[in-house]
C-alpha cells in the first residue's frame, strides 16, 4: 500500500517518506505505507506488507516500555477510532495507529552500541564519532566501551544533519536535551538486553520524542528495521559487517548500483524487493515472537 487515496474525510497533516499522518484534532491518526526509502530518497517501488511490519513493532514495544517512559500511543484497535474511520478498516487494520498529537522536538536521538555505518566512516577518517574522540584502532562492528548518543537535526526536507550533544544544548532547553538523551540511553540498553536474547544485536536505533504541555513523550515509531540496525547475533564477528534483518540491505544494494543518491531513486528488482520483505518478516517474527503474529 502506497498511501490511502481516498482517506479525505479527515485533513491530511503530512506525508512523509514512510507514513501519512491525518490530523482528527486532540489526536493523529498514523499509517505506515509500504514505500521505503535509503538516503532520504523515497524508491518508485513499495515493499508489499512492509508497513504492517513496521506499525506492529512499534505497537509492541510502545506497549513494553509505557512503565519506562510516556509514549503517544494510544490504541491501533480500528474499533477503537473514531466512527468514521472504521469504513477504511481493511487499508488502516496492523499498519495505523491512534496517538496523543505533541509538539515534535525535532532532533533525531540516535544511540549507537556499535561502530557501523556511518560512524565508522566518520571514525576511520577522524578518530571521532559525532565529534566525540574514541579508542585508536577501533575495527568495524566492534562494541563502544559505553553505548553513544549521537543526536541529528530533524529535516522536514533534504539531509539530516550530525551534530553533537554539545550542539544539541545550545538549540533546545538543556533540561529537555539531557532528558531525551537519558532516556534514549535507557531504552536502548534495555532493547539492546532483550533482543541480544533473543539473537539479534542491536547496532543502533533512533528514537524521536514530543512534548504536551511541560511533559515529554516517545512518539513515531519504536525498534524497527527502518530505525535500527539489526545483526544476526549467531554471524556477528568485529571486523567485518554482519547480516541485518534491516534497511541496510537496500542501501548495500543501492551503494553497489552507482546511483549518486539523489532523486529519482533507481527500480528496485523484484528479488530485492522479496528479499527486503523477508528479512523485515524475520525481524518482526523474532521480536513479537510466533504466539503474537498478527497477520
Amino acid at each position: 500500500m502506497d498511501s490511502i487515496k481516498d482517506l479525505t474525510i479527515v485533513n491530511r497533516h503530512f506525508s512523509g517518506k514512510v507514513r501519512d499522518i491525518y490530523d482528527l484534532g486532540d489526536t493523529l491518526l498514523i499509517v505506515t505505507s509500504d514505500r521505503i526509502s535509503a538516503f532520504d530518497v523515497v524508491f518508485p517501488n513499495i515493499i508489499p506488507g512492509k508497513g504492517k511490519i513496521l506499525n506492529q513493532i512499534s505497537v509492541h514495544f510502545f506497549k513494553e516500555t509505557s512503565n519506562m517512559m510516556a509514549n503517544h500511543f494510544i490504541t491501533d484497535e480500528v474499533s477503537e477510532y473514531p466512527t468514521d474511520l472504521h469504513q477504511f478498516r481493511d487499508e488502516l487494520e496492523y499498519r495505523s495507529m491512534l496517538v496523543k498529537k505533541t509538539r515534535v522536538i525535532p532532533f533525531e536521538c540516535i544511540v549507537r552500541g556499535y561502530i557501523t555505518g556511518s560512524a565508522w566512516k566518520e571514525y576511520k577518517k577522524t578518530g571521532m564519532v559525532n565529534g566525540i574522540k574514541q579508542p585508536e584502532n577501533m575495527l568495524e562492528s566492534q562494541r563502544f566501551a559505553e553505548f553513544v548518543f549521537t543526536p541529528s537535526t530533524k529535516a522536514e526536507e533534504g539531509h539530516d544533519e550530525n551534530i553533537s550533544y554539545e550542539e544539541m544544548l545550545t538549540r533546545i532547553d538543556p533540561y529537555i536535551a539531557e532528558e531525551i538523551k537519558k532516556k534514549s540511553i535507557e531504552l536502548y540498553s534495555y532493547a539492546h538486553k532483550l533482543l541480544n536474547e533473543k539473537g539479534i544485536i542491536l547496532a543502533d536505533t533512533k528514537f524521536e520524542f514530543g512534548t504536551i504541555n511541560s511533559d515529554i513523550y516517545l512518539i513515531d515509531e519504536m525498534l524497527t528495521p527502518d530505525s535500527s540496525r539489526f545483526w544476526d547475533k549467531a554471524t556477528y564477528k568485529i571486523g567485518d559487517t554482519p547480516l541485518s534483518f534491516d534497511k541496510q540491505y537496500i542501501r548495500d544494494f543501492t551503494e553497489n548500483s552507482g546511483w549518486n543518491k539523489r532523486p529519482p531513486a533507481p527500480e528496485l528488482p523484484d528479488n530485492v524487493i522479496k528479499k527486503t520483505y523477508d528479512k523485515y518478516y524475520e525481524a518482526y517474527r523474532i521480536i513479537v515472537g510466533e504466539g503474537n503474529l498478527k497477520f
